[in-house]
């Protein structure tokens, strides 16, 4: 196979998936590694993907560069595998229990749906997200739903993240954390930020159990800092568009993967 078809087909991949592992187009492109990285620097040389750890990504915003965007970017990104994921985690959702929420645009949408349900109350809430704690505090009916805020710095995404957060986590405890990540692959959810990951793991030590919330176009992005590996994750939640070898690798895990229909988003 010529050097161009092969780099026509690892484009093909990164737009369709939004990302591509190098891993991955090794196995499909039956080449070497360092084949796959030449060609993978061809394409990004001419701007048509962004070299990331491990692999590529889109160059524009659909494709998760590994830098920290801002919350009103990240909203626009794969809005309806959001919306189906967002009422997939509130299904599970039950009135007194005490949750816990991320900060993340897939949370936030998730709070949405959690203020907007009487019938779950009484519900008590923790989260390290402003805009998740915003709309919460804004229910319609705000009547047996507590909201608790943690301390910390605030990032561009609007999470509390550091020491005060972290701390604030340690004395609670919560029956099941809702994480949103910003990539994900076989070793677990990640994030270009170092202070949030950490806060992430005190958000999950709280829980007696862990849901990942992550949309099928954040399978193969690896952000700077790893949250935790999948076999500290009970239940991944993502889209059926989930592409077929991102199931067959975490078949092999021990995480449970629930696949949220797109027409539930309708």
């Amino acid at each position: 196979m010529l050097a161009t078809q092969r780099q026509e087909q690892i484009l093909a991949v990164v737009r369709v998936h939004g990302a591509a592992r190098v891993a991955d187009l090794v196995e499909s492109l039956d080449v070497s590694d360092m084949t796959v990285r030449r060609d993978i620097a061809e394409l990004a040389r001419a701007g048509l993907v962004r070299r990331v750890h491990g692999g590529a990504v889109a160059p524009d915003a659909a494709g998760r560069p590994t830098d920290e965007p801002g919350f009103d970017a990240k909203r626009e990104w794969s809005g309806p595998e959001k919306q189906a994921i967002a009422r997939a985690a509130a299904a599970s959702v039950e009135p007194g229990q005490a949750i816990a929420l991320s900060a993340g645009t897939t949370t936030y949408l998730l709070a949405e749906l959690l203020a907007a349900d009487v019938s779950l109350r009484p519900l008590t809430v923790v989260t390290n997200g402003l805009r998740v704690a915003d709309v919460l505090h804004h229910a319609p009916s705000s009547a047996g739903l507590e909201v608790i805020l943690t301390g910390g710095v605030r990032t561009p995404s609007d999470a509390l993240v550091g020491p005060v957060a972290d701390a604030a986590l340690a004395n609670l405890r919560v029956e099941r954390a809702y994480l949103g990540v910003h990539g994900l692959d076989a070793d677990g959810p990640t994030t270009p930020n170092l202070a949030e990951a950490a806060t992430d793991r005190a958000l999950m030590a709280s829980a007696a159990a862990t849901t990942v919330l992550a949309d099928h176009t954040k399978w193969g992005v690896v952000g700077l800092a790893r949250i935790a590996p999948l076999d500290e994750v009970d239940t991944l939640l993502t889209d059926d568009a989930l592409p077929d070898e991102a199931r067959r690798r975490l078949a092999d895990l021990p995480v449970h993967l629930s696949l949220a229909p797109l027409g539930a988003a309708q």
